[in-house]
């Protein structure tokens, strides 16, 4: 059986005041109104809920009883609505993240700070993965927004441009004035990111663009993340291409060295599915990157 929530709290209010006249104006609706509902409520319980005397009401049994629930039902009512309040004014919640390793090892800290600072009482869950991985989280609804480094081609998910960055070649030794043309990249031994992997993909569209077939590259090494090419090709396995945001302490340090080649810069997407509802969390997010990308 349906309770009528508004009959419900009609009630209670009726059982708080014990008369019509006393609270009409706290009802906010006409003495008829309240009568009328209540009336409907018990006729299709075929229970008495008042004692009617003259201009007078009392509770009957069974209207006390119904009423110590009907105070808890609209209690969860009333923190129910007060939850959405909170949500839509971010005042509580979580925010579901996903992001691509150099993204979110080195790009979305700061970002994710800023976020914090103003919208201390939301939650983040931050999952990291390559790119094809991020976007099977949106995907599935794991996670309410994903930013990444490939371009994804799902119909089901929006993806736009969110910022950029900068891919560099890398050797453990100084290149010094070696010309860096398509013969010398298919004779270089290479350690590159996993399939899957924005970066990859990224240096593969490169790769084409100079003339030169990826799968025709002499690759030494395949690894999982950014930190296992860099250290990789620090210990001296020859080059590989990785953001700047990763190596930028290592050629700091003189661990690493870019040689005289220049990529485009590569951009990053947000990701979101299509028909989900995107949450005020991830559009708060979003607004503080569009800031800091000003």
């Amino acid at each position: 059986m349906r309770c009528d929530t508004g009959a419900t709290a009609h009630l209670r209010r009726r059982g708080r005041a014990q008369a019509y006249d006393r609270r009409g104006a706290a009802l906010n609706v006409t003495q008829s109104e309240a009568s009328a509902a209540i009336a409907s409520l018990e006729e299709r319980h075929a229970t008495k809920l008042f004692h009617r005397v003259g201009r007078g009401i009392a509770l009957t049994e069974a209207g006390r009883l119904f009423l110590t629930e009907a105070r808890g039902v609209l209690a969860r009512a009333d923190a129910a609505e007060t939850v959405l309040e909170e949500l839509g004014g971010l005042k509580r919640g979580t925010l579901r993240l996903v992001a691509s390793q150099t993204i979110a090892v080195c790009w979305l800290p700061p970002i994710l700070s800023t976020f914090h600072e103003r919208y201390p009482a939301i939650s983040i869950e931050l999952s990291i993965g390559n790119t094809g991985q991020a976007a099977v989280h949106v995907n599935d609804g794991k996670a309410d927004l994903g930013i990444v480094e490939g371009e994804i081609e799902d119909p089901a998910l929006a993806h736009w441009p969110i910022g950029e960055d900068q891919l560099l070649l890398v050797g453990a030794q100084p290149f010094a004035d070696i010309d860096i043309d398509a013969t010398w990249l298919r004779r270089a031994r290479w350690v590159q990111r996993e399939p899957g992997s924005g970066t990859r993909s990224t240096l593969n569209s490169e790769l084409r663009g100079l003339g030169v077939d990826p799968a025709a590259l002499d690759v030494a090494l395949t690894m999982p993340s950014n930190e296992s090419v860099r250290t990789a090709v620090e210990a001296g396995v020859d080059v590989a291409v990785l953001s700047a945001l990763v190596v930028d302490p290592a050629i700091k340090a003189g661990l690493l060295h870019v040689a005289p080649i220049t990529f485009a810069p590569r951009p990053f997407f947000g990701l979101r599915h299509k028909e989900r509802y995107r949450t005020k969390a991830a559009d708060a997010l979003l607004d503080v990157i569009g800031l800091q990308r000003r």
